[in-house]
């Protein structure tokens, strides 16, 4: 991809991923993740309804009528996106390929929290960490991220997220907020370091399926390339065997994605290519805010 198609697709991106963050959008990421603790602001006049337990007696001594110390919120918080650049991602059949997919969905979850000051970093992984970019904050930063989304090439094909896992273990000491997006076709055993990483850190994964990973159909005799491995394969879709297979493989890794989050006590929601996105990342938010 030359220079100009790479700022061309980051434009494009940026201009969707702002239309995503509006007000409502923006209103349940603040409301979802909150900040560290409370920091004073001000002392103002005691307005009906203030609680009682914040005058401020020497001031409302000094002035002879009660004032109250007003606090707000310490954000500064911290997102990492962990996403997934294995060769399985590079697959979609309903208007995009789910890394594409992916790219969107961090470009408008970075929008989102920029807006907020909130600092933003990016890891990119296979069955190793390919690229970090440091939690930053500001406009060009998340498009030098978008960039990197986009433009990255892998050196590795299969995927690792244990691997990843222990990665952000070693190198985030302070809580985080983590979006782990992948398609979670991933036969490591990850769940350990899920469980350790969610301890300290607000962990969601974000699952990204295509409709023609659950039903494969009956077209007869074809060839098919499995990106991670490159191995070239004739098979028979007319096989209900065979289908049932497929779609008994794909079910089992939907299923232990389910069942390892949830152990982990981890956020989770799964995302399908050609689908709005925004409407299930509020339903998130909705669900994440009230826990």
């Amino acid at each position: 991809m030359d220079t100009k198609e790479i700022i061309k697709k980051v434009k494009l991106i940026e201009l969707r991923s702002r239309r995503n963050a509006n007000d409502l959008f923006m209103g349940e990421y603040k409301s979802s993740f909150k900040g560290r603790g409370m920091i004073f602001s001000e002392i103002r006049p005691y307005q009906y309804g203030d609680d009682v337990r914040n005058i401020d007696w020497n001031t409302t001594a000094r002035y002879n009528e009660p004032y109250v110390k007003v606090f707000e919120e310490e954000r500064e918080l911290t997102m990492i996106l962990m996403v997934d650049i294995s060769a399985s991602n590079r697959f979609g059949t309903r208007k995009q390929f789910k890394s594409e997919l992916m790219a969107e969905l961090c470009a408008t979850l970075a929008m989102s929290a920029i807006r907020f000051n909130d600092r933003v970093g990016l890891i990119l992984y296979t069955d190793e960490v390919e690229f970090y970019i440091p939690p930053k904050k500001g406009k060009k930063h998340v498009l030098r991220i978008i960039r990197e989304l986009i433009n990255f090439e892998p050196k590795n094909k299969s995927n690792n997220l244990s691997n990843a896992l222990r990665f952000t273990i070693d190198t985030f000491k302070r809580k985080a907020n983590i979006f782990i997006l992948s398609d979670f076709i991933d036969d490591s055993d990850y769940e350990k370091n899920l469980k350790i990483t969610a301890k300290k850190h607000d962990v969601a994964g974000i699952r990204i399926s295509d409709e023609r990973e659950i039903i494969l159909p009956d077209v007869g005799m074809i060839r098919l390339t499995d990106n991670e491995t490159g191995k070239t394969k004739l098979i028979n879709t007319s096989s209900p065997r065979l289908r049932a297979a497929y779609t008994d493989y794909h079910r089992k890794m939907g299923h232990r994605f389910e069942q390892n989050f949830k152990h982990a006590n981890a956020g989770k929601l799964e995302i399908r290519t050609g689908e709005d996105f925004v409407k299930p990342l509020l339903n998130y938010f909705k669900k994440h805010s009230a826990r």
